[in-house]
């Protein structure tokens, strides 16, 4: 896990995230993981979904207690649950959470689909200052 942690810092470094922000911004922060939302069905999603757009801000909570996944980590947008950071990609980010650190999460992709878990496909960037070293 921590060699995948490392390739994704070092990925980030090489190749940043050059989506629509500041130039500033870039420099500020990393992209941690590009990952489909898990579980879209079963929650709010279907609901707002014609009101996400891309470039959406999305809120990541953290679910220490969840009884399914000690490292869940739920997307909401809006107030809204809209499902959870997958479990094959949620460990790293829930590590980051833990210790306080934040994190930002926008929608990169809107698709729709049939399968649930092709319709929204986000990104977690994290602050470079405070970054272990």
């Amino acid at each position: 896990m921590f060699c995948r942690i490392l390739a994704l810092t070092l990925m980030a470094v090489v190749f940043p995230w050059t989506g629509p922000v500041r130039a500033t911004d870039v420099r500020s922060r990393f992209l941690l993981q590009q990952s489909p939302v898990a579980g879209f069905r079963y929650h709010e999603g279907k609901a707002v979904w014609e009101e996400m757009k891309v470039g959406d801000r999305l809120t990541l909570v953290r679910e220490p207690d969840n009884p399914y996944d000690g490292h869940a980590v739920r997307v909401d947008w809006q107030g809204h649950p809209i499902g959870y950071v997958p479990r094959t990609d949620n460990e790293a980010l829930a590590r980051f959470l833990d210790q306080g650190m934040k994190a930002e999460a926008r929608i990169v992709r809107l698709k729709k689909s049939r399968n649930p878990r092709q319709r929204v496909l986000f990104e977690v960037l994290l602050p470079m200052q405070g970054m272990p070293h």
